[in-house]
């Protein structure tokens, strides 16, 4: 490994050790409705999201639900101790696809036709609240620029 690789890949392990996440791969649930559940909880407080996804019918809720879980247990883990009511937040939930498996279903006339059988990649990050007003306040300050150097 070369030596800006290193650095650069032991920059990223100093900040992983201040953020909390939790990551599921190849969750198989189509991206879509997945984003669905994740956009519902997205920015709340991590035990009312618990609460929110635990009364949710959806299939893909059940997963996010043990995600959060997970992401808490990472966060006591880590800071070693236990977060107490309103302090702890769901900073960011990401969706990605992942591989898409293809299989053929029999159509008429001797032809088939593809079905594409999707799955999914979560990454869930919680924070306290601090950390959240912070990463605001800083996509409030990249907009402003944002607008300055279109006037």
């Amino acid at each position: 490994m070369g030596k800006r690789k290193r650095l650069v890949a032991e920059a990223r392990k100093e900040a992983n050790k201040s953020t909390y996440f939790a990551k599921l791969n190849s969750c198989p649930t189509s991206p879509r409705k997945m984003r669905q559940v994740a956009d519902l909880v997205r920015g709340m407080e991590a035990y009312k999201a618990l609460n929110v996804l635990k009364f949710n019918t959806r299939e893909a809720s059940g997963r996010l639900e043990k995600l959060l879980k997970s992401a808490i247990a990472n966060y006591e883990a880590k800071t070693g101790t236990r977060p107490e009511e309103n302090t702890l937040f769901v900073t960011s939930v990401m969706v990605d696809s992942a591989l898409m498996a293809k299989r053929l279903r029999t159509a008429p006339q001797g032809r088939g036709y593809r079905i594409r059988k999707r799955s999914n990649h979560v990454t869930l990050e919680v924070g306290t609240a601090v950390a959240s007003t912070k990463k605001a306040e800083r996509r409030a300050a990249a907009i402003t620029k944002s607008e300055d150097k279109k006037n």
